[in-house]
């Protein structure tokens, strides 16, 4: 997949583009929906294929008190998109300049003039340009004037029960509440935090049960509080069976100021120090609590293991 970044000259000179439009955060099961219709237009017009994002969420520069955690950071976002088969991902710089700018302008400019539009593919909720004035008609506008289609798709509804369609927003829920194997639904993936493995107060290793210390950007999105079972991956492409407590230790620290991300990596040994990691979420385990003491802690631990090699081998 190329990656553009430098939208003043045409990506693809003299050839037409199918494209689609938005923050495509965590590249979920509705995006991958919209992103299959660009490609399958794109073969069948023997034009390219892209999907147009940016390089950070935008409510982080709108409105940054309220603006969400995000799914999946831009190099994970951009490595999502590649495996889409899609052959350009268009990352726009945002930032309040970008966000002042007119629906009209912004769709000339990167749409008209860098990617020479033939169908534009999106949502039919889509809203896009200063204080998401724009939309499916706007675009339509545009596409009259600039001989581009516009085609909106259905939203992607949800199977497991409530009435409304799978978005980001929806995935960010079902982590607040524990519920990892919903988040893989939607994303038809393990749900991914990534992070250096740095020094803990060693705690675990005391206990008998080392532990890699996941140090996460806090603009990342992670689960509620708990214990998990999961995936250790390894820069060497390793993928390492994990018990993982995700929370504040309340056996050891009365009032921890933030949670801490710990994977005890199943059979291994060794020093991971340094290393970037990645950890997948697959099954709830069980909620964090407060134990009597160090014996009951370790007993429960010890079940944890257990019950996390059960799942994983599930």
């Amino acid at each position: 997949m190329r990656i553009v970044t430098d939208l003043s000259a045409p990506a693809w000179p003299g050839e037409r583009t199918v494209l689609t439009i938005g923050a495509y955060d965590g590249v979920h099961i509705g995006h991958q929906a919209v992103i299959a219709e660009v490609r399958r237009l794109a073969a069948a017009e023997g034009a390219r294929s892209a999907v147009v994002t940016f390089d950070r969420h935008p409510a982080s520069v709108v409105r940054p008190e309220s603006a969400p955690r995000l799914l999946t950071d831009l190099d994970q976002k951009l490595e999502l998109l590649a495996a889409t088969g899609v052959d350009t991902a268009v990352v726009v710089h945002f930032d309040l300049a970008q966000s002042r700018e007119e629906p009209l302008t912004f769709a000339q400019r990167v749409l008209v003039e860098c990617l020479s539009a033939s169908a534009v593919v999106v949502g039919e909720d889509f809203h896009f340009g200063r204080g998401r004035e724009g939309n499916v008609s706007t675009l339509r506008e545009l596409g009259a004037r600039a001989g581009f289609e516009v085609l909106p798709l259905p939203l992607v509804p949800r199977t497991d029960g409530p009435d409304e369609s799978i978005s980001s927003t929806a995935i960010r829920r079902a982590l607040a509440g524990g519920q990892v194997e919903l988040a893989t639904a939607m994303l038809r993936r393990p749900f991914e935090a990534r992070g250096v493995v740095v020094k803990g107060d060693q705690r675990g290793r005391l206990l008998g049960f080392p532990t890699a210390n996941v140090e996460v950007p806090n603009a990342i999105c992670i689960p509620a509080d708990g214990v998990y079972a999961g995936w250790y991956l390894r820069p060497d492409g390793l993928r390492q069976a994990c018990a993982i407590n995700l929370g504040r230790r309340p056996t050891f620290y009365e009032h921890a100021d933030h949670s801490l991300l710990e994977a005890h990596l199943l059979d291994f040994s060794g020093d991971l120090y340094g290393e970037p990691a990645r950890v997948q979420f697959t099954n709830f385990l069980r909620s964090e609590r407060k134990f009597d003491g160090i014996d009951a802690l370790i007993s429960q631990l010890k079940n944890d293991i257990d019950h996390a090699r059960t799942a994983l081998a599930s």
